[in-house]
Order: C-alpha cells, then structure tokens, then sequence
C-alpha cells in the first residue's frame, strides 16, 4: 500500500470541544425519559411475553436523539426512516437467508446502509435494528414482517415524541432542525 494511504489515517482536525454540564444533564434526562419510556409501554403491553418493544438499537438512537439532537442522523425522518428501512430489509433476509444468517446479516446491514443512503434517511442505528431482525432471536423471528410496526416504529415514534418534548424544554436546544 502507497504512503499516501497510511497518511490518510493520520486526521485532519483536533477532537471537539467538550460540553458544558448542563448539556450533559439534558442529554441524561432526554436518554432516560426516552427509554424509560419505551421500557416502560413494553412492560405494561407485553409483561410475560415473548414480545419485545425496546431492542438494542434504540440506545444508539438515545445517543443521537439526546445527546447530539442538531445532527442531521438524529433529525425525524432519519429517525423513523432509517429504523424502518432497515426493519424492512432485515427481516426479509431474514426470511430468504434462513438457512444462512451469517449472510443475511451482511446482507441486511449493507442494503440498509444504501437504502438509506438513497432515501436520505441515514441513521446509524438502523444498521443495528436489520441485524437484530436475523440474529434478535426466536422472539424477534416469530414476529415477522410485524417486527417493522412493534417494536420498530412503535419504538421510533416514542422516543421521537420524548425528544421532542425535553429537546424543547431545554432554553438552548431546538428540535427538530428540519422534518422531511
């Protein structure tokens, strides 16, 4: 490999400055009351089930949503989009690749990424949410093609509502920065 390629890899910028406390404590707050929230609605709809509402990848959503809300990744239509794309491709390599989840995973998470791309709704997390599509388990297996609605948008929606509600109450937040 050229030298021109390792160069690359040196950076270009110094990290960001930090926060200020007050940031911090509203990005807690936001993060808490939003999975709290999610947390919450699937204990009281699906306490004793196999159901699931709240999937690991909400918690990257939380990052973004809270805890950098001006960032064009944590905006409502990458939110919603992204989460629901990637539920979509997800689980449908997750039904024509059963017999090779491995593949379906590269599959789900590549295609998501496009997807995305191509929609103009990248969001990390959505990357997370194909791949607990095919590797959630057979709680998630079972649920199919419902698994986009519950917990997916469901989900999405809630922690949208959340951060619409704290990023707002917050004298020096705005959010959304744009809808659509």
């Amino acid at each position: 490999m050229s030298l021109s390629f390792w160069r690359k890899m040196a950076g270009l910028t110094q990290s960001p400055p930090g926060v200020s406390l007050r940031e911090v404590l509203w990005s807690w707050l936001g993060a808490f009351l939003g999975i709290g929230a999610v947390a919450g609605l699937h204990n009281a709809l699906f306490q004793g089930t196999d159901q699931v509402l709240l999937i690991g990848s909400f918690g990257a959503s939380a990052v973004l949503l809270y805890g950098m809300p001006k960032s064009p990744l944590a905006q409502p239509r990458n939110l919603l989009g992204g989460h629901v794309i990637s539920a979509v491709i997800g689980v449908t390599a997750a039904k024509l690749l059963a017999f090779a989840p491995g593949w379906a995973a590269a599959l789900a998470v590549s295609l998501s990424i496009v997807m995305m791309h191509l929609s103009r709704t990248l969001h990390p997390p959505g990357g997370a949410t194909a791949l607990i599509a095919i590797l959630g388990g057979p709680g998630i297996q079972r649920l199919g093609f419902f698994y986009v609605l519950v917990p997916v948008a469901a989900g999405a929606l809630l922690l949208l509502v959340i951060a619409l509600l704290v990023n707002n109450l917050a004298p020096q937040r705005r959010y959304p920065e744009y809808w659509w």
